[in-house]
């Protein structure tokens, strides 16, 4: 609960293994939602029908036997707004408060549902008067879908930001440590769209937002808020965040780890701050998208396979690519028993990205590391650790 006024009815999600059945997420997931309780009610997007009935449970105690008169659909993902049609037909009055974009897409996830007289278009600039409390509409299409709208309530300063500032974990498991998981949500998520949320922040900064309530995770406010907006300006420039280097392998045998292994031991050795290892075959690939973009310097190093690169690798740069990724520095180091074919894939894949410098000499071994290896992966960890070293 922000007030006595608006109202926290969204739920915690426990049971979810994969969020968009792509993302691992142990600690589960909120799917928030909100009722501003004022002359008129206005309910502030649904939930997954994985939680329908909890969160109509809290609905329907918040309302305390009052009928809400709008419904507003920030987002129309299925995981915030997937109960609208049971509203519109539980509520007959109630009428649906949305993007021009979001109404076209009614008919997509509600189909035979009449909406005709009962849907309220808004955009950038208009505004819904509740009574005390007055929504004014942000367009940010494109975080991350295109029919998104925020929405700032003047009187008590709140900043209903859809899916931007969100994160994963489910509220009841949540910690101090807010950037963690907000930082893979972001990249993950939002990260393609780094240009429309720098437009989204531009607008922030001309309102006197206190409290900034996402659909998943936390509310934040005072210290946090203000360190989720600083957090938010450098990943949304595709910025480095942490002075560091990434060094993230696919390897089928063991001979591209155990280099890749000893070329973070040269780095260590050289003064590198920090030297983050992924084995791209085991880990989480949300995780190893967050460290990409987190570092100014990745290495890959990788297997040659069926004349191209391990796929665990070409899946890794393949999401950096629809991430739109950029602005970083590559090392690159391939494998080959008797034709190595992954360097060229892997500098092909990285050269189609915007600003990714590739640094020399790639590191080519065959099969195993050998005696003559050594002085290819200690020129290259020079290189990678004196450029790292030169930007503190």
């Amino acid at each position: 609960m922000i007030s006595d006024t608006i109202k926290y009815i969204g739920v915690d999600d426990l049971d979810i293994d994969l969020f968009e059945s792509q993302y691992v997420v142990p600690e589960g997931m909120s799917y928030n939602s909100y009722l501003i309780d004022d002359e008129q009610i206005a309910v502030l997007d649904t939930a997954d029908c994985r939680k329908g009935e909890a969160w109509k449970a809290n609905l329907t105690k918040a309302l305390n036997g009052r009928q809400p008169d709008y419904l507003v659909a920030h987002h129309m993902e299925p995981d915030h707004a997937a109960l609208i049609a049971w509203m519109m037909e539980t509520y007959r009055n109630v009428k649906l408060v949305c993007s021009a974009q979001a109404a076209k897409m009614l008919p997509n996830f509600f189909e035979g549902v009449n909406f005709e007289g009962r849907v309220v278009i808004v955009k950038e600039g208009d505004t819904l008067a509740l009574g005390q409390h007055t929504l004014h509409f942000i367009g940010a299409a494109m975080v991350h879908w295109p029919e998104v709208i925020m929405s700032y309530e003047s009187t008590e300063k709140v900043l209903f930001s859809a899916d931007g500032f969100g994160k994963f974990g489910a509220l009841v498991n949540e910690t101090d440590d807010w950037a963690c998981e907000a930082r893979r949500y972001y990249f993950n998520i939002c990260g393609k769209y780094g240009s429309q949320v720098q437009s989204v922040l531009k607008k922030a900064a001309d309102i006197d937002v206190q409290t900034i309530c996402p659909l998943h995770g936390p509310e934040l406010q005072g210290a946090a808020l203000k360190e989720a907006l600083r957090l938010y300006d450098i990943w949304s420039k595709y910025e480095p965040e942490s002075e560091g280097i990434f060094i993230a392998y696919a390897s089928i045998h063991g001979g591209t780890a155990k280099a890749a292994e000893h070329l973070a031991e040269l780095l260590r050795e050289k003064g590198a701050k920090k030297v983050v290892v992924s084995d791209l075959s085991r880990s989480d690939l949300a995780e190893a998208i967050e460290d990409a973009f987190r570092y100014p310097t990745v290495v890959v190093a990788a297997s040659s396979y069926d004349a191209g690169v391990f796929p665990p690798m070409h899946d890794f740069l393949y999401h950096l690519q629809i991430k739109n990724y950029q602005k970083r520095r590559f090392g690159i180091i391939e494998n080959g028993s008797w034709a190595p074919t992954a360097g060229r894939v892997m500098r092909t894949m990285i050269e189609a990205m915007k600003d990714c410098e590739i640094v020399e000499p790639m590191v080519s071994i065959r099969s195993r590391m050998k005696a003559e290896d050594e002085e290819q992966l200690r020129m290259l960890a020079e290189v990678c650790a004196t450029l790292s070293q030169s930007e503190k």
